[in-house]
């Protein structure tokens, strides 16, 4: 049976601020979005570079007490920058505030400016990937083991294509894979994370797929779903966090939801 439609909405913490952010998640929520997420930079990625731009983690503390239906996280938050060990805990405390709502979304990072202006090592792509592979298993490894427990089993999102490295990483740890492939990109992807979880002796079902998307549901939401997508998410960004494109994905969610 396929999984039911869920719409995510990832407010991006950039040009705005912490009213407008506020404000956007309280709209968000109202909606009937599912998810919300923020992103794990410093800086802003579009507009003016040097502009207003809030932290991941302490944003996402505050809507897990101000929201109280909706499951929120990073997507994705940077192994790079953080303790892995620091980071469970983070997440772990972040799920006991929302009341045991949270994704923890974790990526190897990408933008050089992040890691070098905060004084972390950049790398190589070999090496933030390196960080990734070691920093999974210790999350999950101090996710048993902290006091109190997470209200939940925290879902594990892993974000990223990568066919040789990432995709084998979400067979073994994931609970969701989100990308931005689209199309036979995805639908290659999607064969090479199948394939990776079949040889672990995984059920490639147990995991779900997730796509960054915009614009028209019809137009592309309706193929991602023929493709097994079941996790939508749309960008918006501050300070007006504009949210009508959200409302008409929920909007198809619903319609598609009723009728399956």
């Amino acid at each position: 049976m396929a999984r039911p439609i869920r719409i995510g909405v990832q407010l991006n913490p950039q040009h705005c601020a912490w009213d407008d952010l506020r404000r956007a998640a309280v709209e968000a929520e109202e909606a009937g979005v599912d998810a919300i997420f923020t992103w794990d930079h410093f800086f802003p990625l579009s507009g003016d570079r040097e502009g207003r731009h809030l932290e991941c983690w302490t944003v996402l503390a505050a809507w897990a007490e101000l929201t109280g239906r909706v499951e929120l996280g990073p997507l994705v938050s940077c192994l790079g920058y953080r303790n892995p060990d620091l980071l469970a805990d983070m997440a772990r405390t972040v799920d006991h505030i929302s009341g045991g709502r949270l994704i923890l979304g974790l990526g190897a990072g990408f933008k050089e400016r992040d890691f070098v202006e905060y004084g972390y090592p950049y790398g190589t792509v070999g090496d933030r990937l390196d960080a990734l592979e070691a920093g999974l298993p210790r999350i999950e490894q101090r996710l048993g083991r902290l006091n109190p427990a997470p209200v939940r089993p925290i879902p594990l999102m892993v974000g990223g294509g990568g066919e040789r490295r990432t995709l084998p990483l979400v067979a073994r740890h994931a609970d969701i894979w989100h990308t931005f492939a689209e199309g036979e990109d995805f639908a290659r992807k999607a064969r090479v994370l199948d394939a990776a979880c079949v040889a672990i002796g995984r059920d490639p079902g147990a995991i779900e797929r997730s796509v960054l998307v915009g614009g028209d549901p019809l137009d592309s939401g309706v193929a991602l779903r023929a493709q097994g997508v079941s996790l939508f998410v749309l960008g918006a960004n501050g300070p007006g966090y504009d949210l009508a494109t959200a409302r008409r994905w929920v909007r198809w969610r619903d319609e598609e939801n009723a009728g399956a």
